[in-house]
């Protein structure tokens, strides 16, 4: 009982917030690899698609889901292997998902306005189109190589994913074995 009394205002809505950063330690995973992510290029590269297929915001409906938090729940269902309604129901039960969609404060709300809906995600995802999917590579390898992650001569990438272990020959493996010899 002691513990939900510690902390009765802040479930209730009335305390102060609880800081995602003090709660996730810098050596959890999903920290780790959020940190890897240059998420301010990402978010300007979506919006500046979004606000030129689609000029129009309609000022009814409840407030747009941040762009942040709808990328990275895309790239965590990926990463984890997760459905839509699994990474949903983590980013409001799991702290290191908080933080790797850039949320930094959080307090339990009565609105529940933190909420995302496997359906947003959905309606997200089919909003990157080709050109996008180009910016977020050309960003994430720009990114890479600045902080000397990668070289620029031996950068490929198989936009073809394949299961590990399988005997796919892909242009990437063959200009690998091309640029270093075996």
């Amino acid at each position: 009982m002691g513990l939900v009394r510690y902390l009765q205002h802040w479930l209730g809505g009335t305390g102060p917030c609880l800081q995602v950063t003090d709660v996730v330690p810098e050596t959890h995973p999903i920290r780790r690899w959020a940190d890897t992510f240059p998420w301010a290029a990402l978010v300007a590269a979506i919006e500046q698609s979004v606000a030129t297929r689609f000029p129009k915001r309609s000022p009814r409906g409840r407030a747009p889901v941040p762009i942040r938090v709808l990328l990275a729940l895309e790239l965590l269902k990926h990463e984890l292997g997760a459905t839509d309604e699994d990474i949903c129901h983590r980013l409001r039960t799991d702290f290191a998902v908080m933080y790797a969609c850039g949320l930094c404060e959080y307090q339990a709300e009565k609105t529940q306005a933190h909420f995302v809906l496997p359906e947003t995600l959905c309606e997200f995802r089919g909003r990157i189109d080709e050109g996008l999917m180009e910016a977020f590579i050309a960003i994430q390898a720009a990114a890479a190589m600045e902080e000397g992650l990668v070289s620029p001569a031996h950068l490929v990438i198989d936009t073809f994913p394949c299961e590990q272990g399988s005997q796919r020959v892909t242009d990437a493996t063959t200009l690998y074995k091309r640029v270093v010899p075996q």
